[in-house]
C-alpha cells in the first residue's frame, strides 16, 4: 500500500513540477500539444532545453522564447511545448531525457515541428535563429513548406 501511495505522490509531484517549470503558454507534454494543435488547427513547436545548465538554452530563452513578440506571433500558428532537462529536477530531467532519446535528439536547444497528427516535419538547432525576427521567419518558412506538401 505504501509503495502505491509513494508512486502516486511521486507522479503528482512530477506533474506539478513540470507545470511549474513551463513559462507562460508553454505546455510540457507532446501529447497535450498535439491534442491542442488538432483542436485549434495549428502545428506544434517542441523545444528540448536544459534551462539551468545549457548556456545556449539560457541565451535562447532570454533572447527569443520569453519575448512577448515571439510568444504572440508563434502562437498564431503553433502550440508551444517545452521539454526541459534541468539538473535541479532529476525526475523531470530523466523523463524528458527519455523523450529526447525517443525522438533521436542529440543536443539542446533543439526544436522539433510537428503537424496536428503528431508527425514531425522539421527539426533544427534553435541557436541557428538567435533573434525573435529570425526565429519567426524560420517558423513561417517551415509552415509554408509544410503547407505545400
Amino acid at each position: 500500500m505504501n509503495i502505491m501511495k509513494n508512486t502516486i505522490l511521486g507522479i503528482l509531484m512530477l506533474a506539478f513540477t513540470a507545470i511549474a517549470s513551463a513559462e507562460g503558454p508553454w505546455l510540457t507534454s507532446i501529447e497535450e500539444g498535439v491534442k491542442k494543435a488538432k483542436a485549434e488547427n495549428k502545428l506544434v513547436m517542441i523545444e528540448f532545453t536544459g534551462s539551468d545548465w545549457c548556456p545556449p538554452c539560457k541565451m535562447m530563452a532570454k533572447a527569443v522564447f520569453t519575448k512577448e513578440e515571439f510568444l504572440k506571433k508563434a502562437q498564431e500558428s503553433y502550440v508551444l511545448v517545452k521539454l526541459d532537462m534541468p539538473n535541479s529536477n532529476p525526475e523531470l530531467k530523466a523523463a524528458n531525457t527519455k523523450l529526447m532519446q525517443q525522438y533521436k535528439v542529440s543536443g539542446v536547444p533543439t526544436i522539433l515541428l510537428f503537424d496536428a497528427d503528431g508527425k514531425e516535419f522539421n527539426r533544427f538547432t534553435a541557436t541557428a535563429h538567435p533573434k525573435v525576427d529570425l526565429f519567426l521567419k524560420h517558423l513561417a518558412k517551415a509552415k509554408r513548406r509544410k503547407d505545400m506538401i
